[in-house]
């Protein structure tokens, strides 16, 4: 039987920063399972690196959001490629957590410690022995791993003081929360109690996939129609290493005039990959702006590919790219160019073919296999994936997940 709690959530970012998976979608999930939620975070931020509009840098301010209580502190604004101003807007808003915390937030049966930087950490070791608040510590980002992978930090000393500070994280957390098998193993082999990890995929943004309604005339003014697509949305930036998937549509473009690859989103890379494309004098790739939520499903909903790619690197072997859960839910077959996690995901859904990440080659090839099968294989394909997200993956599993996780944390 689950009774009641209260739960404090201590978060990096919070609404109105983006943050579906772990923001205020999950703690209105959880008040409407009789649950009562509190949150501590900062100033909104992200992902410009500036105070949104209607806020103001102060001591700390209360804002009740749909009925939920939003604590906020202050804390160094800076989301730019300076490592140094990056590293102070993290220590800067966990500095605050911990002094404002514990005055400003109610006694709670457990916290809920939703780390990206692991700095989050430092008030929740406060939190729990200054008031005895149990911790669940959930790692979306595997510190000190993706600072050095990213060349955010790459200080010798630095990196061993890092992972002695992420282990007593470790240590004070009651529970800890991965969001892929590669975490947990890695944990492990840094010594963490098997038993104390539990393994809870994100889920993807609903909204998305239940707002994927058919728009009349949408694929011809995307210019999909009579072409058979292979679609990319998201962030196209370093990590996502999109020059490969160019050279793949220059070698297909003979032999499968008919495939079309689209790109959707901005980044970095946006650029780059375009003047590649025009220097090529390819005619089989295209290019759409970001897209709003409420168009993005109906968008998804028209490929008859959703790619997924990322570069060779071992930190994203043992992650499962956020889009990765979308494609799913969207009940479409997946090309996911990743190593590790992420394709063992989709294998074990049944849901798509994997292909070797920064190879043109491989790529190509898959999507020869894709054009080639029947319409209905890749039907079934489109399916499984829904069917795996439902019962492994979509929000109301991961919250009952979660809520376990809180019980045991404080026993």
């Amino acid at each position: 039987m689950v009774f009641c709690m209260r739960i404090l959530f201590i978060a990096h970012y919070f609404q109105p920063e983006p943050n579906f998976f772990f923001g205020l979608p999950l703690a209105k999930e959880l008040v409407s399972r009789g649950h009562e939620v509190e949150i501590l975070t900062g100033f909104p931020n992200y992902p410009g690196g500036r105070i949104y509009d209607g806020y103001r840098n102060k001591f700390f301010m209360k804002e009740n959001m749909d009925g939920i209580m939003v604590n906020r502190v202050p804390l160094y604004p800076s989301h730019n490629q300076s490592s140094i101003k990056r590293i102070l807007s993290y220590a800067s808003l966990s500095i605050s957590q911990a002094i404002f915390g514990p005055i400003m937030t109610k006694k709670a049966d457990v916290a809920f410690v939703v780390q990206g930087p692991a700095t989050i950490g430092f008030p929740s070791i406060l939190l729990k022995l200054l008031k005895r608040i149990p911790f669940v510590f959930q790692i979306q980002d595997l510190w000190p791993d993706s600072l050095s992978s990213t060349g955010m930090f790459d200080s010798g000393m630095g990196m061993k003081l890092l992972h002695q500070y992420c282990k007593i994280n470790y240590q004070m957390a009651s529970r800890i929360v991965v969001i892929a098998p590669g975490m947990k193993k890695r944990l492990i082999e840094r010594g963490v109690p098997e038993n104390k990890i539990e393994l809870i995929y994100n889920w993807c943004d609903e909204l998305i996939v239940n707002a994927a309604e058919p728009v009349a005339g949408l694929a011809d003014k995307l210019g999909f129609t009579g072409k058979f697509n292979i679609v990319f949305a998201g962030n196209m930036g370093n990590a996502q290493a999109l020059e490969a998937v160019i050279d793949a549509a220059e070698l297909i473009r003979n032999c499968c005039p008919q495939v079309q690859f689209v790109f959707i989103g901005s980044g970095i890379s946006v650029e780059i990959l375009q003047k590649k494309v025009a220097e090529k004098k390819l005619s089989n790739v295209i290019f759409h702006g970001r897209k709003s939520v409420e168009e993005i499903g109906s968008i998804l909903k028209l490929a008859d590919v959703l790619l997924v790619h990322l570069r060779k690197d071992p930190l994203f072997e043992i992650t499962v790219p956020s889009k990765t859960q979308a494609y799913l839910a969207i009940g479409k077959p997946i090309l996911i160019c990743v190593n590790g996690d992420a394709a063992d995901v989709v294998l074990q859904a049944k849901a798509g073919l994997v292909c070797e990440p920064e190879n043109p080659q491989s790529i190509a090839e898959a999507i020869i296999q894709f054009v080639s099968m029947p319409a209905s294989k890749r039907e079934e394909f489109g399916r499984n994936g829904k069917q795996f997200y439902d019962n492994e993956m979509s929000i109301k599993i991961g919250v009952e997940r979660l809520i376990q996780q809180f019980e045991r944390a404080k026993k």
